[in-house]
């Protein structure tokens, strides 16, 4: 009986552990490196050409691409790609985020915490795009070379007047 049984499980396990054989990987996107609106941000939610999905969490733009099972259409947190998910994450709440640039400012001690968190998860896990832009403020223009984002100019937009 002891014997069925093992032969069982290493049946189950074994079979589990098989690998498609002309499953190709998804080609890797370039790097991106650039800051959003929240406006240009909705563009990155996987549904896009190049399925690319974005999340901004604290302020910071993060590719999550590599996570789209979860970000992308039709996954767990869907409602967060190509947004601000910061308050969501915060909150614990799935549910779609605000449409407008949310600056936090309500929330209390434990949950700017837990944003504080969740941007180290993220900054650990996934690429760094870019800042998420306040209403006014003007895109960082980065340089080709860079990579870790210690070379940058603010672009001068020419003022009205």
């Amino acid at each position: 009986m002891v014997g069925v049984i093992t032969i069982l499980v290493y049946k189950i396990l074994k079979s589990r552990q098989r690998v498609p054989e002309h499953v190709e990987p998804e080609p890797e996107l370039p790097k991106l490196r650039k800051d959003f609106t929240v406006e240009e941000l909705k563009k990155y939610d996987g549904t896009g050409s190049d399925g690319r999905v974005l999340v901004a969490v604290n302020g910071k733009v993060f590719d999550v691409t590599k996570g789209k099972r979860f970000y992308g259409p039709g996954g767990p947190y869907s409602a967060f790609g190509g947004r601000d998910a910061s308050r969501g994450l915060a909150t614990f709440s799935v549910v779609c985020p605000k449409e407008d640039y949310d600056d936090l400012s309500d929330l209390n001690t434990m949950e700017m915490d837990s944003v504080r968190e969740w941007e180290m998860q993220f900054t650990e896990k996934y690429e760094y795009v870019g800042k998420l832009l306040r209403p006014g403020e003007e895109p960082t223009n980065y340089s080709d070379e860079e990579e870790d984002g210690s070379q940058q100019e603010t672009v001068e937009k020419p003022k009205d007047e």
